[in-house]
C-alpha cells in the first residue's frame, strides 16, 4: 500500500480537497485502485450537527448514512468510488475510540496519553480503512490519499501531524509521500508573487518532523519561473516538485494542469510506481479531458435560482451546485446560478428592508428553474414556501 498525505499551510480552504482528488484521478488513469481518507481535527464526532455557516462547508451524506465533510463528496465525484463514514476521521472519533478501550481495560492499566495511544489509534484507523474496497470491482486499493484538514501549526492538528510523522517510518520511506499545499499571494499593483508564507509554512512542517516531497502552490495567477526556483531553493525540494496550481476556469482543469507539470512522473519516481494502464484507464483520461474542454466551450445558458438559508456561503450547497453543473453539461448548456436568501422573500422583510425584499423577488421573475434545498430549523421556512408557491403558480420548473 502506498500512502500520499496532503497537508495545507498559510490558510484553510486553500484547495487541498481538489488537489487530493485530482491526484487520485491521475493515479487512476495509470490503472491504480485509489481510496481516500479525510482527517478533520475538530472534536465533533461528525459534521452532522454543525451549521454550514460555522463549519464552512456543506454536510455530505454518504451511502451508509455517514454525515461528513464536503471533500468526501469531491473524492466520490472525481474518483467514482463509494466511501463510508470510516473514511472520515475526526478528533472526536479517535478520542471516543480510545476512551472506550480504556474503559474496557484494553490498555492493561497503563496511563493513556496522546503519545502513543492517540497517535497509534490514528495510524491503526488509517491502515484499517485504507484496504477496504471502494468500487464495484471489490479489489483492495493500492494507493490511499489522506487529506489532513486544517492548517499546519493549528493546536488541534498536532496529534495528527505527530501520527503522520510516526507513520512515515511505520510504512517505510518508499511507501509515503507528502504533498504540501500552500498559498503564494499576489501583492501590490505590480502583481508581485510572495514566497515567504510558503517558506514559513514549510519550515513549520519540517519543525514538526515532516518534510514535503511536493509543494503545490496555490495562486490567483500562473507561478513565475523565478518564484518556482526560489521556493525550490528555500523549501528543500527539486524544481520539478513545485507544482503551480493557479485559478482555473473550472475544477475539472486542475488534474490536467497537474499532469502537464509532470506530477505523475514525480510520483512514479518517489513511490516506485509503474504504469498499469488498461483500456479503461486510458479512456478515463480522454473522457475527463473532453469534459473539461466542453465545459469551457458552452455558450447557450440556463438560468437557475437557488433559494436557501445558507446562501452567504456557497459551499453550503456544493453538491447541489455540482449536480446542476453536471445536468447542464449533459444538456450542452452553461449554468448561470443566482442565489436568493430565503428570509429575504418573507413579508416582514418588505417592511424592514424593502430594497432587499424587492431585489430578491426580482430575481425570481425571469428564470428557467427554481431550486429550494432543505434546511434545519424554522428560519427561512416562510421564504422557501413563498418561492415554491411562486414556482407552482407561474409554472416554473
Amino acid at each position: 500500500m502506498k500512502y500520499i498525505i496532503v497537508s495545507g499551510g498559510v490558510i484553510s480552504g486553500i484547495g487541498k480537497g481538489v488537489i487530493a482528488s485530482s491526484t487520485g484521478l491521475l493515479l487512476r488513469t495509470m490503472g491504480y485502485k485509489v481510496t481516500s481518507i479525510k482527517i478533520d481535527p475538530y472534536l465533533n464526532i461528525d459534521a452532522g450537527t454543525m451549521t454550514p455557516l460555522d463549519h464552512g462547508s456543506e454536510v455530505f451524506v454518504l451511502d451508509d448514512g455517514g454525515e461528513v465533510d464536503l471533500d468526501l463528496g469531491n473524492y466520490e465525484r472525481f474518483l467514482d468510488i463509494i466511501l463510508t463514514r470510516d473514511n472520515n476521521i475526526t478528533t472526536g472519533k479517535i478520542y471516543n475510540s480510545v476512551i472506550q478501550k480504556e474503559r474496557r481495560g484494553d490498555y492493561l492499566g497503563k496511563t493513556v496519553q496522546v503519545v502513543p495511544h492517540i497517535t497509534n489509534e490514528i495510524q491503526e484507523w488509517v491502515e484499517r480503512v485504507s484496504v477496504v474496497p471502494v468500487d464495484e470491482s471489490g479489489e483492495t486499493p493500492q494507493i490511499c490519499i489522506i487529506e489532513l484538514g486544517g492548517t499546519v501549526g493549528d493546536i488541534e492538528s498536532a496529534p495528527f501531524i505527530e501520527a503522520m510523522r510516526q507513520f512515515q517510518f511505520r510504512v517505510g520511506h518508499d511507501n509515503f509521500c507528502l504533498i504540501h499545499v500552500s498559498l503564494v499571494p499576489v501583492v501590490g499593483s505590480v502583481g508581485e508573487q510572495k514566497t515567504k508564507p510558503t517558506q514559513s509554512s514549510v519550515r513549520d512542517l519540517r519543525g514538526l518532523g515532516l518534510s514535503p516531497d511536493i509543494i503545490a502552490c496555490r495562486s490567483s495567477v500562473p507561478l513565475q519561473d523565478d518564484v518556482r526556483k526560489k521556493i525550490s531553493m528555500f523549501c528543500h525540494v527539486d524544481t520539478s516538485c513545485v507544482m503551480a496550481v493557479h485559478d482555473c476556469k473550472s475544477v475539472y482543469h486542475v488534474p490536467l494542469l497537474l499532469k502537464e507539470q509532470g506530477l505523475l512522473q514525480v510520483l512514479e519516481k518517489r513511490l516506485g510506481l509503474k504504469p498499469q494502464e488498461t483500456p479503461e484507464s486510458v479512456a478515463l483520461l480522454n473522457k475527463w479531458t473532453n469534459m473539461a474542454e466542453r465545459h469551457t466551450r458552452l455558450h447557450d445558458t440556463v438560468r437557475i435560482i437557488l433559494v436557501g438559508k445558507y446562501t452567504s456561503l456557497h459551499d453550503s450547497y456544493i453538491s447541489v451546485v455540482k449536480s446542476l453543473q453536471h445536468a447542464a453539461l449533459a444538456c450542452d448548456k452553461k449554468l448561470v446560478l443566482d442565489w436568493v436568501e430565503a428570509e429575504d422573500l418573507e413579508k416582514d422583510v418588505q417592511t424592514k428592508e424593502p430594497i432587499k425584499f424587492h431585489d430578491a423577488w426580482r430575481k425570481l421573475v425571469d428564470v428557467d428553474g427554481i431550486l429550494v434545498p432543505g434546511g434545519f430549523g424554522s428560519r427561512g421556512t416562510e421564504g422557501k414556501i413563498a418561492a415554491i408557491n411562486w414556482a407552482r403558480t407561474k409554472k416554473i420548473p
